[in-house]
């Protein structure tokens, strides 16, 4: 059995159903919470936990790999982004990683042309 969006391969009681589909369990994930760059209360509770809690920028270890590359690069695509950042990191994970970045305030993504490029805040 495989999973029809991203095509690997699974075992039956690891399938779930959505809409029609058979997805994996990460698929299935995905689909039922999809990425929200932009979303006003995520920003409001990012800058709230911020503020009470005392600490100023609190980010995992590849936050602040990204926020390196935005700031070295000035601005970059999330296609070579995730290539220069060379991990298994997947596309929908980079996607997750730079909403956070995104409701702290710390990216934010700026059309270029036809292209969206992430730059720092």
């Amino acid at each position: 059995m495989r999973c029809e969006r991203c095509n690997q391969s699974i075992n039956e009681s690891e399938a779930r159903e959505h809409l029609g589909q058979t997805l994996c369990e990460d698929c299935y994930l995905d689909a039922l919470s999809p990425v929200r760059t932009c979303d006003p209360w995520a920003v409001h509770s990012a800058k709230t936990f911020e503020k009470h809690s005392g600490r100023k920028g609190q980010l995992t270890p590849i936050q602040s790999e990204i926020l390196a590359i935005l700031e070295q690069s000035g601005g970059i695509e999330a296609a070579a982004l995730q290539a220069r950042l060379g991990s298994e990191l997947t596309e929908s994970d980079l996607q997750r990683e730079l909403a956070a970045l995104r409701h702290m305030e710390k990216a934010r993504a700026q059309k270029h042309g036809q292209s969206i490029i992430w730059r720092p805040w």
